[in-house]
């Protein structure tokens, strides 16, 4: 139950520090951090989770990386539904605390979007379906090849969550005017569902693509990887 319980708080802090980055701070007259500072609030958030619970749930934190690490032979199956549920239930829960601090302020609205995932009309720069897509598979099958290699039991020791954090940052540096990022289901899903209508209409693709992409990395470390695991 302890793992369970970890991958709720990690995911937490993932909703809360990234797209609390992303509502609160990106924009905020003067001083706004921008997309640099959303891209590196994601980051953070993976890096510090990893140090605080790696070793307690591995610090997944994300539904296609659960899915993508027992695609690599690195989890097991049995506990892939367990961490699926304690993800988005954190990510929703953040997604609640992080509307009670947002509508605090006067004037908020959400269908400024609340840090939601979307493509076409929603998509930040106008960006198609098919390029979302593509976007989402790519971004999150090269996360996987990160995640598998910089665990693998050849690799550099205790250096893994650096690795992952900085590319979870690169990845938002390259997709934030695209999809926005997700790369993570139960992120977009933990914002997703206080926006309703064309959020939770293009929710499919933020699962769909994130899994899709996690497979793919996960077969191509399987097949390039120099460890047995």
């Amino acid at each position: 139950m302890k793992k369970y319980v970890a991958e709720f708080f990690g995911t937490f802090w993932l909703v809360l520090g990234g797209c609390g980055s992303a509502v609160l701070a990106a924009a905020f007259p003067d001083v706004g951090i921008g997309l640099l500072g959303v891209a590196l609030a994601f980051g953070l958030t993976v890096l510090t989770m990893a140090f605080a619970i790696g070793h307690i749930s591995g610090c997944h934190l994300n539904p296609a990386v659960s899915i993508g690490l027992w695609a690599g032979g690195r989890f097991p199956a049995g506990d892939l539904l367990p961490y699926i549920v304690a993800q988005v239930a954190g990510a929703i829960v953040a997604g609640g605390v992080l509307f009670v601090i947002a509508s605090g302020q006067a004037g908020f609205d959400l269908s400024a979007g609340f840090a939601s995932n979307g493509y076409g009309a929603h998509s930040p720069g106008g960006y198609s379906l098919l390029a979302a897509l593509v976007t989402e598979v790519v971004m999150t099958m090269m996360f996987l090849v990160v995640i598998l290699g910089s665990t693998d039991k050849l690799a550099p020791k205790g250096l893994a969550p650096v690795a992952i954090g900085l590319c979870l940052t690169l990845i938002h540096l390259i997709s934030i005017p695209v999809t926005n990022t997700s790369v993570n289901p139960a992120r977009s899903t933990g914002v997703a569902i206080f926006v309703g209508d064309w959020a939770v209409a293009q929710l499919w693709l933020f699962w769909l693509a994130p899994i899709v992409g996690a497979v793919i990395g996960a077969g191509i470390y399987r097949f390039i990887g120099s460890s047995d695991d």
